[in-house]
């Protein structure tokens, strides 16, 4: 057989055994640039993603979940740019966002999703499916294997990797893009890698603990005698301790001691203090890298009670804030057209975060109704808004007139 012979035969049981084992459902090798073999060696390297590893801090964890989830369970409205601020129910993108983003994630796990996607790697993407110009479907796409672009011309791309290793290039209208703190206003900059740091200093810290407890000599104290015990006398004793000595039933009672005997108990040393003020300190680095207070990651319990309100307002207005503009500009940038931009808007409605006692509330409706002979700021409808209570009927009529003046002004069909 010739040279040429065996590579075709070589090519031929090649393309025979291919299909095997896709129909088998394994995986095929297509050479050392396979994304997929790639991320296989990643993962065989590290044992886990850099993601889940820094999950596995607890103080990390808590700062994401707090994040992602005030963010998934917020309502996030589109509605008018008028006084009235009317939900504009009829606009594909306002289902999207509040009803079914796509076949399988509710509004709040998608919200969440990506809103963890942009914590732990800067950006969070999702593709959308469109049918004609009709947004019908918002897919999530892998950060890490999303890239975006600027070409010559200005205009963003976004190249993105599918699991089956087919890259496909996508126009800015085709993706809703999240980015975090950006040094070039294309990709966002991961805080978990810029404080990675004082993230592994915190997983060091919490692995030495671990070998303490798991290793290291947890006495609290020793027994002293003077003379050598015999090995009567030591199991006599020993059975002792343990017995009427140990465990949380014999807590406050007293050790009976003979022969000369003498109980010494430890102190915690300067060492032992030293760790516990390293870990807090490495929690608190943790929490200024994502704008958490100190008691929110359960740190300071003093802090909790009259001082309650006042910590909501603060985790609002400077750890979510920008969150909630972010979500809002980018949702308006890919969902609304030049015109639509002029009447609508996203908004998030964070006033559920920073709703206080019912007792708070009615003075507040009071005096903004004109309680007390001072002058009005909020009508019945607004107050009853804030409540999560429909309007009166006097005003849902109202706000239906102005829905219909504005058809006509447009020359859309009533």
């Amino acid at each position: 057989m010739g040279l040429f012979d065996f590579m075709r035969s070589t090519k031929a049981a090649q393309a025979e055994l291919r299909p095997r084992a896709e129909a088998a459902g394994g995986e095929v090798f297509r050479g050392f640039d396979d994304p997929a073999f790639l991320e296989f060696v990643r993962g065989a390297v590290s044992g886990s993603t850099p993601a889940m590893k820094n999950l596995r801090n607890t103080a990390v964890l808590r700062c994401v979940t707090l994040i992602s989830e005030s963010i998934g369970m917020l309502p996030f409205n589109l509605q008018y740019r008028n006084t009235d601020k009317d939900h504009v129910t009829t606009h594909p993108a306002y289902r999207l966002f509040k009803r079914k983003p796509n076949n399988w994630q509710t509004p709040t796990e998608f919200k969440k999703l990506l809103e963890l996607h942009v914590l732990l790697h800067g950006n969070g993407y999702a593709r959308v499916i469109r049918s004609g110009q009709r947004p019908i479907q918002l897919i999530p796409m892998n950060p890490l294997t999303t890239k975006g672009e600027l070409t010559s011309t200005w205009e963003m791309i976004y190249k993105h990797t599918r699991p089956d290793g087919v890259q496909i290039t996508l126009q800015a209208n085709e993706v809703f893009h999240l980015r975090d703190l950006s040094l070039d206003g294309i990709t966002g900059l991961s805080r978990a890698a810029l404080a990675s740091g004082a993230i592994d200093l915190a997983q060091q810290a919490e692995q030495a603990a671990s070998r303490t407890f798991r290793t290291g000599v947890m006495a609290s104290g020793a027994i002293e005698v003077p003379e050598e015990l015999s090995d009567e006398a030591y199991k006599r004793f020993k059975e002792s301790v343990e017995n009427e000595a140990s465990g949380a039933e014999n807590a406050g009672k007293f050790l009976l001691l003979e022969g000369g005997a003498k109980a010494s108990k430890w102190a915690n040393t300067a060492a032992d203090a030293q760790h516990i003020e390293n870990r807090n300190m490495q929690i608190e680095e943790v929490a200024r890298s994502y704008g958490v207070p100190r008691p929110l990651l359960m740190m300071d319990d003093t802090s909790w009670g009259s001082g309650v309100e006042q910590l909501a307002i603060f985790f609002v207005r400077y750890a979510l804030a920008h969150r909630f503009k972010t979500w809002e500009d980018a949702a308006a940038r890919v969902m609304l057209s030049e015109r639509e931009m002029d009447d609508m808007e996203f908004k998030y409605n964070e006033r559920a975060l920073l709703r206080g006692t019912l007792k708070d509330q009615a003075d507040f409706f009071a005096k903004a109704l004109g309680a007390g002979g001072q002058a009005p700021w909020m009508s019945q409808n607004e107050v009853r808004e804030l409540s999560d209570l429909p309007e009166s009927g006097e005003a849902q009529a109202n706000s239906l007139k102005n829905q219909m003046s504005q058809k006509v002004a447009k020359n859309e069909p009533a």
